[in-house]
């Protein structure tokens, strides 16, 4: 080190207990939301063969699944984008309770669907809880942390979903290759008690507190999205947002989470009853596989992203789906192929969404920062509905490996847009 030169603090220098509070509360947060999608993502299959009274391998099936997947993302949206406001309004901790318990609470409920449009208003009203979870958990993440720790603590808390998602492969391994699919929804209800922790130790960010003051005083408004779209600035990072969303959204829910079907054509292509135990168990083993790729895809996003800028991270991300996500849905032919493939698939994937927990907080000011996530992150949905249904079509007429491959072309469209985002490494939070 040059003499006179301060070295750069390394990310967790400083950090007091309340720091480490914050970020394990946010963490758990997202990881219990994200283990609630993925028992889903598990149990859709047996779920609606069972519900619609036809063999899993019936075009229905994947049909019904696909339109229950986009009513899902359409709730997510929805939350995503009014409780993005509420976020702003009310403040980061109250709306995180609100949703730990609308996604917790009617995971549970799933478990008591007696038919598919039952489970489509379930799944909507989960979805209303998932999208809205996460900006105001971000933003809290965001402003509590320094500058110097804001992009690791921020990738830590979206490196969660993937032991989330771990979390649910093994309760599908367990009480759903044993007890079946309504007993693995029930487990879902488990993570509203979270919001005990929550109520009893957090508080909101002094930021927060700050611009909740000047919006008192008349100075500001919070929360506004007239705000957003008025100003040049904020519209043009939300609309660089919603793209940048979109194509991880429409890879991850279009594509990535159709990878237990993938494995289930494969391992019991004749849905041979006397082999769906062992399949479900393998299954379960390697989307845990899957999402072990996929923590060290989002935690490797934020490393990148603090050496090359965030648009690099973001570029490197793009190609490399355009490359992964075809070749595991043309050469996964095995479990030893899946245990190879589907880690990459989830390192690739999901490092994306790494990208919009660090990127999307740095594109807003304080009075915006939930608002703004929360519409990058989940408005976004809207636009991706389209993806699990016309997976869900495609797969249906051409067959699981032809989807996955077909729509694996949407990466093109982040690299397209890319140009047009700015590059906020090494910038404070905008104010």
């Amino acid at each position: 080190m040059v003499e006179g030169q301060e070295r750069q603090l390394r990310w967790y220098e400083g950090l007091t207990g309340y720091h480490w509070l914050v970020l394990t509360v946010a963490a758990l947060g997202w990881a219990f939301d994200t283990m609630d999608q993925w028992l889903y993502v598990l149990a859709r299959q047996p779920a609606m063969a069972e519900l619609l009274k036809a063999a899993p391998e019936d075009p229905q099936v994947a049909y019904y699944a696909g339109i229950v997947q986009a009513i899902f993302i359409f709730g997510w949206a929805t939350g995503g984008f009014l409780f993005g406001v509420v976020g702003d309004k009310w403040g980061r901790t109250r709306t995180m309770i609100v949703t730990i318990l609308l996604y917790a609470g009617f995971t549970g409920l799933t478990a008591f669907a007696q038919n598919w449009y039952q489970f489509a208003v379930f799944r909507f009203l989960v979805g209303l809880g998932v999208g809205g979870e996460f900006a105001a958990g971000a933003a809290l993440v965001a402003e509590v942390f320094p500058p110097h720790a804001r992009p690791m603590a921020l990738g830590i808390m979206q490196a969660a979903s993937a032991i989330g998602n771990m979390t649910a492969g093994f309760i599908n391994l367990t009480v759903g290759a044993s007890l079946g699919w309504r007993w693995v929804f029930a487990v879902g209800f488990f993570p509203a008690l979270l919001v005990f922790v929550i109520r009893m130790f957090v508080r909101e960010p002094e930021r927060w507190e700050h611009a909740r003051q000047a919006a008192l005083v008349g100075r500001t408004q919070l929360g506004n999205i007239a705000e957003m779209f008025g100003d040049p600035r904020w519209r043009r990072n939300a609309l660089v947002g919603i793209s940048l969303a979109a194509v991880g959204v429409i890879g991850f829910w279009g594509i990535g989470t159709w990878s237990p079907d993938l494995l289930r054509s494969v391992l019991n292509p004749q849905n041979l009853p006397e082999l769906k135990s062992h399949t479900e168990r393998m299954v379960s083993i390697a989307i845990m596989a899957q999402n072990f790729g996929a923590f060290f895809g989002i935690l490797s996003w934020a490393w990148v992203a603090e050496r090359i800028g965030r648009k690099g991270a973001f570029a490197l991300s793009f190609l490399s789906c355009l490359f992964v996500v075809p070749l595991t849905f043309l050469a996964t032919n095995s479990f030893a192929s899946a245990l190879l493939l589907f880690p990459l698939l989830g390192f690739f994937t999901t490092s994306l969404f790494g990208g919009y927990a660090v990127y999307f907080p740095e594109l807003f000011p304080t009075r915006l920062r939930a608002t703004g996530t929360g519409f990058c992150y989940n408005v976004a949905r809207y636009l991706a509905i389209a993806g699990p249904y016309t997976f869900g079509q495609l797969r249906a007429i051409f067959g699981i490996r032809a989807a996955g491959t077909l729509l694996s072309g949407i990466f093109l469209l982040g690299l397209a847009v890319l140009p047009f985002a700015p590059e906020t490494k090494g910038k404070p939070l905008p104010e």
